[in-house]
């Protein structure tokens, strides 16, 4: 068995819904998992309805609409003809409607899982009914009842072995139901799980191929691919780097690497799952499948044979002195760390000195107002912004210097096979 992901350029507009069927169909005697993040702009759009619903704004119904009827006719124009798509649909728009109808709760994140889970909920019902209109048959699964996870909404913790078994009983299920078509297909979403309350949850922000790898695990997969609209894994952002290159090969080291440090092209909780079992990850693209694309797996040899680079954009470059001159010591660090951690802010770099620490993070202008408010008591706060971040693998001093053309180097970190840089304009 495979698993599929297909993420949410891949299945943006009519016609692409068509290539998902096309390129399934080149894989005609093999059983697969389908895991479908929601279409397009969809959870973008879900997340500006939450957030006119959380703060009590006239125009939620009219976003909502916006949402319905963009779905509605991505399945009119791929003239299905099935009667239980209309009515599967309305049910749930219907329940989206009736959270929405319901007073916000305390905890944002929670009412955010409940709400943004639908994107992937009405994609799903409407692929896995053109699918089946097309002869490919399957079974849509819904992942709120097969992925467990903890109360951590927007970020649910994994519990694998309840995961398990709810997933094998499922692909049991789907086998023995298939039996006479000789192949299996279960279709299921990506992103979304539940709790022990069965209440939904997220697995964190493009979690999809989280989910992809997740599937792989508990069921024991030949291999796993993210079909995306790129040719493999690249050596840098083509939008910031015009020569990027294919990696056609890379270990799940240098995979877990490049994510850490902010590679789009694979969600970083995805290669754990994947490496503890030996399964293979291939990054393909949807536009040319029959392309090799970039495989992931256990072996190092070609992770140094070229550099890769990692652009992070819009950074703000934050110093903290403690007012009284002393020396940044960990009660320091650890009332630094909290602080960020309360405010779900991520920390992409980190240095300090004996009286000074700095971090690089996203700009988030809320957010950051708030935490450098309240360090004003105690520490003499400075800020840098916008900076950029970038990070190079395998680096050269070629390689660096072409970069800095033009800019100045606030903090510099180099290891054996990593340079760090937060840069501003020269």
């Amino acid at each position: 068995m495979k698993v599929f992901k297909f993420g949410g350029a891949s299945v943006k507009d009519a016609a692409a819904v068509e290539n998902v069927a096309k390129v399934i169909k080149q894989f005609p005697n093999r059983d697969l998992v389908v895991v479908i993040s929601a279409m397009g702009k969809t959870t973008n759009a879900l997340e500006d309805l939450l957030a006119e619903y959380a703060s009590g704004g006239s125009a939620a119904p009219a976003k909502l609409k916006a949402i319905i009827d963009f779905h509605k006719k991505i399945a009119a124009d791929l003239k299905i003809p099935d009667s239980n798509l209309e009515g599967q649909l309305d049910a749930l728009f219907g329940a989206l409607r009736q959270q929405l109808e319901r007073e916000p709760s305390d905890n944002y994140d929670f009412d955010y899982d409940q709400v943004v889970s639908y994107g992937e909920l009405v994609s799903t019902a409407i692929i896995s009914a053109y699918l089946r209109a097309t002869g490919l048959d399957n079974t849509w699964a819904d992942a709120r009842r097969l992925i467990r996870t903890d109360n951590r909404y927007r970020e649910g913790r994994v519990n694998w072995v309840k995961t398990e078994k709810l997933a094998t009983d499922k692909w049991a299920e789907v086998k023995s139901a298939s039996k006479k078509s000789g192949r299996s297909i279960m279709l299921t979403q990506g992103f979304i799980g539940h709790t022990d309350e069965r209440n939904t949850t997220t697995l964190g922000r493009e979690g999809s191929d989280f989910t992809a790898a997740i599937f792989a695990f508990v069921l024991n997969a030949v291999d796993v691919t993210i079909w995306k609209d790129v040719p493999g894994v690249l050596n840098a952002d083509p939008k910031y780097f015009k020569d990027a290159v294919l990696l056609k090969r890379i270990s799940y080291r240098e995979a877990i690497e490049l994510a850490y440090y902010g590679a789009s092209v694979i969600h970083p909780k995805t290669i754990k799952p994947l490496q503890n079992k030996n399964i293979p990850l291939y990054v393909r693209s949807f536009l040319n499948p029959s392309a090799e694309g970039t495989v992931i797996e256990s072996s190092t040899f070609s992770d140094s044979l070229m550099p890769s680079y990692i652009f992070k954009v819009n950074q703000v470059l934050i110093s903290f002195t403690p007012r009284d001159f002393s020396f940044v010591a960990e009660d320091n660090l650890s009332e630094l760390f909290s602080l960020f951690a309360e405010y779900g802010m991520k920390i992409h770099l980190m240095q300090n000195s004996a009286i000074n620490f700095s971090v690089c993070v996203d700009h988030a202008s809320a957010k950051l107002a708030e935490v450098m408010e309240r360090c004003k008591e105690r520490y003499e706060v400075l800020y840098n912004q916008p900076c950029e971040l970038v990070t190079i693998r395998h680096y050269d001093q070629d390689t660096i210097s072409r970069l800095l053309i033009g800019k100045k180097v606030l903090v510099e970190q180099k290891s054996r096979s990593t340079a760090r840089m937060v840069l501003v304009e020269n």
